[in-house]
């Protein structure tokens, strides 16, 4: 049986078990122990060796990055596909998948690091926090030009780029930044809500985000060092955060990715 080290609240962990669902493959889930420590040990730090979720193991076969693995499943396991067959409708959802998984993840992430981790507090939170509305209004424009009059991101049917953009925009509406009821956005999301596949992974999502109360604490107490990789550091740079950073440095609860110096 297929295993995936996840984490509920990552969204490239949530693209990657939509997929499996989708496929009606059967896999275990687990989240490792030493996630976002940065000490990840055993065999999901052989199979991942930046010590980030997902990550699948098939067998002998080990895969890390949400994209790969969604790559792995697709040629291993082709039916129901998951890409449409046009290329250029692929080479669309692949564009989409690769704006989600950067600036909009990057978006998502910078705002549980103050709304749950308490990276700043105040007038700065308050500043960095209507930042990220805006960015998230923008990209959300986006996507709604993406989407267009179709049900799907995907073309004809449910698919890789709609699975790409759901975590994150379920996310945005989870914090209070998601389009009015009644907008192509909002009506897309209550669409694949009803599919089982995206219902239990935004279930997930949902159990994870109650357990969140002691986040902050345990990023001060130095059970988790927050990984600070490529886009999300750019974010924060560019937001009103580059004090945050400076003080993640100074008290070593910040990490960068592997290889490390």
């Amino acid at each position: 049986m297929l295993l995936l080290y996840e984490h509920p609240l990552s969204s490239y962990a949530q693209k990657v078990k939509i997929a499996l669902r989708e496929k009606g493959l059967d896999f275990n889930a687990e989240t490792p122990p030493a996630l976002g420590s940065g000490k990840a040990e055993g065999r999901f730090a052989a199979a991942s060796p930046r010590n980030e979720v997902p990550a699948l193991i098939d067998g002998d076969v080990q895969i890390f990055d949400s994209t790969i693995i969604l790559e792995y499943l697709e040629d291993k396991f082709p039916s129901p596909p998951l890409l449409p067959r046009d290329p250029a409708a692929r080479a669309k959802a692949r564009m989409i998948e690769e704006v989600c998984d950067t600036l909009y993840e990057a978006i998502n992430w910078g705002l549980s690091e103050i709304r749950w981790f308490r990276r700043a507090e105040g007038e700065q939170a308050e500043q960095m926090t209507a930042i990220a509305a805006r960015q998230t209004a923008e990209l959300q424009a986006w996507l709604t030009e993406k989407l267009g009059a179709a049900q799907w991101f995907n073309g004809d049917s449910f698919g890789w780029a709609d699975l790409s953009v759901a975590p994150y925009v379920n996310r945005s509406f989870h914090y209070g930044l998601g389009t009015p009821t009644d907008s192509p956005l909002a009506t897309w999301r209550a669409r694949i809500r009803e599919r089982p596949s995206v219902a239990a992974t935004f279930r997930e999502f949902e159990a994870a985000t109650e357990r969140m109360g002691d986040a902050a604490g345990r990023l001060v107490s130095g059970a988790i060092r927050r990984e600070y990789r490529d886009h999300r550091l750019e974010w924060m740079m560019k937001s009103g955060g580059v004090q945050v950073v400076l003080d993640g440095i100074a008290k070593n609860n910040i990490r960068f990715t592997w290889p490390l110096g």
